[in-house]
């Protein structure tokens, strides 16, 4: 009998059983009800569905349209999951990285250098800007968990020094994308759905690694009890270095993303913008700002559901002014609603 079913029997009130013979539609669907309730994304997947269907009815024509949804999905939903992941788990273990979408600015700048001035190959300057997403989030794990600086303070100053040497190194000007790389760009961001399909296998990669891996559970339960992890024979210190280094990777994975995909590496993209679109998206999604717990794909409901949001009033015409209001409405409505879902299952659970 599968974990579901027996789930289902314990709400209608039949322990350890499904549904028994007396047990009639309405008991069943409200039973599933009842249990879909106690799922962490279930909140933001009911937003989600609900908004793809109002800018679906309302702007056939426009929104429902293949162009659209490579927009939609890869455009504007991928770049805020892929960071958002590594927030999530940043988030999860106490901590959070201000300086992502920093990261996500200087990374295509670093393949620019090495491929042009410096003569590396293609495929080796790509991997050598991943590894400066690597290097910078040791350097924010160094900061913060060696020396004891709060991770805001530590990530905000980072932040600020990538977003300096992006505007001297450059000289404040754009570049364009070093021909030799475009053909990789291809698989990376150009092809389509390329940056969605990057984005969905990576959420399945996490949320396995989250949820089954002894890597997942030390990083909830840092998050949770520092102190009880520590006691426990838990590295902490490793779990947040190691965190803080998927976020790196993970921002300059979307910077080299975002620079094939526009064909330009500009030294004002990124900044703090996808980064609070990706913390965002963990929090609407049921990650706890506090620490302790979280989930992957709340959050890739979340980003979806905030792309959702930027692309429905682009093809509306509405003012991009008033998306902000929406966003603010949209955080505060989620986070309402996932304080009262948890109240119903810590009730479940008694």
């Amino acid at each position: 009998m599968s974990e579901a079913t027996e789930q289902t029997g314990r709400l209608i009130g039949e322990p350890g059983g499904g549904p028994g013979p007396g047990s009639s539609i309405t008991d069943i669907l409200r039973a599933w009800g009842r249990l879909f309730a106690r799922q962490r994304e279930g909140t933001i997947l009911v937003v989600t569905i609900a908004l793809l269907l109002y800018f679906g009815l309302s702007n056939a024509s426009s929104f429902v349209s293949q162009a659209n949804a490579i927009n939609l999905f890869s455009s504007f939903a991928a770049p805020i999951i892929i960071i958002a992941i590594g927030e999530v788990m940043l988030l999860i273990c106490g901590e959070i990285d201000l300086s992502a979408g920093f990261i996500y600015c200087f990374a295509p700048f670093m393949m620019f250098f090495m491929n042009v001035y410096f003569g590396v190959p293609a495929l080796p300057s790509i991997i050598i800007a991943l590894l400066f997403g690597l290097v910078a989030g040791f350097i924010n794990g160094f900061i913060t968990v060696t020396l004891g600086v709060p991770s805001f303070i530590t990530t905000l100053g980072t932040g600020f020094i990538l977003a300096g040497l992006a505007l001297t190194l450059s000289h404040a000007e754009p570049k364009t994308i070093p021909p030799a790389t475009i053909t990789i760009g291809k698989y990376l961001a150009t092809d389509g759905w390329a940056q969605f399909i990057w984005a969905v296998a990576l959420v399945a990669i996490f949320h396995i690694v989250l949820t089954r891996t002894r890597w997942g559970l030390y990083t909830i339960s840092t998050g949770g009890n520092q102190l009880g992890a520590r006691e426990a024979g838990i590295n902490v210190g490793r779990i947040k270095y190691g965190n803080f280094m998927i976020t790196g990777v993970l921002s300059a994975l979307v910077g080299l993303q975002v620079a094939f995909y526009t064909n330009t590496i500009d030294p004002l993209a990124g900044q703090y913008q996808p980064m609070f679109y990706s913390v965002t998206a963990a929090v609407i999604g049921g990650t706890a700002m506090l620490g302790g717990s979280g989930t992957i794909l709340g959050a890739f409901f979340g980003a979806i559901a905030l792309a959702t949001l930027i692309d429905g009033f682009d093809v509306q015409g509405i003012n991009a002014n008033s998306v902000q209001i929406v966003f603010g409405a949209a955080i505060l409505i989620a986070m309402v609603a996932n304080v009262q879902l948890a109240r119903v299952r810590e009730r479940g659970r008694t």
